[in-house]
């Protein structure tokens, strides 16, 4: 089993991969190994080396540091708080509206980001 790292890694491997709508086969044949490893990749089970961490960030169009982001000794301490919050953004419903707003405008994004945020009672931002 990994430690806290290892799991931080594929939570975050995990999360691109599906916000690029790529299924764990489709990156797997990518990098060259079977969809089972990236299952384990993304639950922490088994340690990605430096040279597949390589690969996969080519694969998903990301710098090598974009896994390590927010990394930090107060994150590994919050993991378990913070995986809760992390798993709305694992949700298919979540992925599908944040594509549909990113295909937006600016002036639409803004107008229907003022409409959330209504809804909440939270103040619109400003122009």
């Amino acid at each position: 089993m990994g430690n806290d790292i290892d799991v931080y890694l594929g939570k975050r491997l995990r999360r691109r991969r599906r916000l690029l709508g790529l299924t764990q086969q489709q990156l797997a044949s990518a990098v060259g190994v079977r969809f089972q490893q990236i299952q384990k990749y993304e639950c922490g089970a088994n340690r990605i080396s430096a040279a597949r961490l390589w690969q996969l960030s080519e694969a998903l169009e990301v710098p090598v540091g974009y896994f390590y982001d927010g990394l930090s000794d107060r994150t590994m301490m919050e993991t378990n708080i913070e995986a809760e919050g992390c798993e709305m953004f694992a949700r298919k419903e979540t992925l599908d509206l944040v594509r549909a707003y990113y295909l937006l405008g600016e002036r639409p994004r803004r107008r229907l980001l003022d409409l959330a945020k209504s809804l909440n009672g939270c103040e619109p931002i400003d122009a």
